[in-house]
């Protein structure tokens, strides 16, 4: 059997689109027909070799989607054929298979433990939940990365309470999915820091009480403007050092926590001061949002269902998988919140 796949031939090089052999299934391995991909600005830093050296290429990319079971391999018991599923990078409960390596035209394509970016893909059963009940997959597919993160990063990561106020800097597909999960736990202010105009528009689309304009004011003033004090929380989805510093220095002293969600490049370095620290501030890692999926996407999916998160602002309009190289380019530049790849189109 063979399935389309955007394969990552050359960093700094756009995807190749190319036709791969799929292998037997492994034990713990899942074939999957993708049904939605999204698409991450980690994979957009893989793309363009901002990652640092990578040894795996030519390989296969996406860490986020739905799709159906077509075959299990030995010792599968999470999944069987037809369930239709959430993909995801965080590891949940189940086998941890590893990689999978396809064969295109007489040499091999790598594949980690789950992929997205093809219209039929091998996967590792620790990467994937049964679809929770009433969740549309196109909806679904954030699931697998970006509101695990976001809303874990405030939910999780830093534990936000009822009445904290929030600053969020960034707002891609991460910071509105912590836009999200900050009104959903009640929190006000919800205030979003960007440099871009129409992702201060979709902050606001989002649920944010304030947004602030940092390519025309100092983000920590704006900031403390609103919140004399500092904010209780704040969540870095930029990836950019500087704006990491900005972040801690924006929470209140004693008790004030930034969370760190963004991906620096490769070899840049954070710079902080230590006093800020002694202050009593809390700067905290977050891996996924600290996310476990079998216990916490089913709570977000309802979280979807009630009405308390809604996506439909950051998805975009549906691309096509020959589009996948237009798919990135938009994500880099801000044009779309969350790109969604529908495999069905030709």
């Amino acid at each position: 059997m063979k399935t389309l796949a955007a394969v990552l031939v050359e960093t700094g090089k756009p995807l190749v689109l190319g036709e791969l052999e799929i292998p037997p299934l492994k034990p713990g391995q899942v074939l999957l027909e993708i049904a939605y991909s999204g698409a991450c600005h980690t994979q957009v830093k893989e793309v363009r070799g901002l990652r640092g050296p990578d040894p795996w290429v030519p390989h296969c990319l996406g860490h986020e989607g739905t799709g159906k079971v077509l075959e299990i391999g030995p010792g599968v018991t999470k999944v069987k054929p037809d369930d239709q599923v959430v993909l995801s990078w965080i590891k949940g409960s189940g086998i941890e298979a590893g990689g999978t390596v396809y064969s295109w035209d007489g040499r091999n394509v790598n594949s980690g433990g789950v992929t997205t970016f093809a219209r039929h893909a091998i996967a590792s059963e620790n990467r994937l939940i049964p679809l929770p009940t009433g969740l549309d997959m196109s909806h679904a597919v954030m699931l697998g990365c970006a509101l695990p993160t976001g809303v874990g990063a405030v939910i999780n990561s830093g534990s936000a309470r009822l009445g904290e106020s929030v600053a969020i800097f960034g707002s891609g597909g991460i910071g509105t999915c912590a836009i999200l999960g900050a009104c959903a736990a009640g929190c006000t202010p919800v205030i979003a820091i960007d440099i871009n105009f129409s992702k201060l528009d979709l902050a606001r689309r989002c649920g944010a009480t304030h947004t602030i304009d940092a390519a025309n004011a100092n983000a920590v003033e704006a900031v403390r403007d609103i919140c004399p004090n500092g904010v209780d929380l704040a969540v870095e989805a930029t990836g950019i050092p500087a704006v990491m510093a900005q972040a801690l220095g924006s929470v209140r002293a004693q008790g004030g926590r930034a969370v760190v969600v963004g991906n620096a490049p490769h070899g840049e370095l954070l710079e902080i001061n230590p006093r800020l620290l002694n202050d009593g501030k809390s700067l905290l890692g977050s891996w996924g949002g600290d996310s476990q999926p079998d216990r916490d996407y089913p709570r977000f999916a309802r979280m979807m269902a009630q009405g308390r998160i809604d996506i439909t602002p950051v998805l975009s309009a549906p691309y096509r998988i020959a589009d996948i190289n237009d798919v990135l380019d938009d994500l880099e530049a801000g044009r779309v919140g969350r790109p969604l790849i529908d495999m069905a189109l030709d």
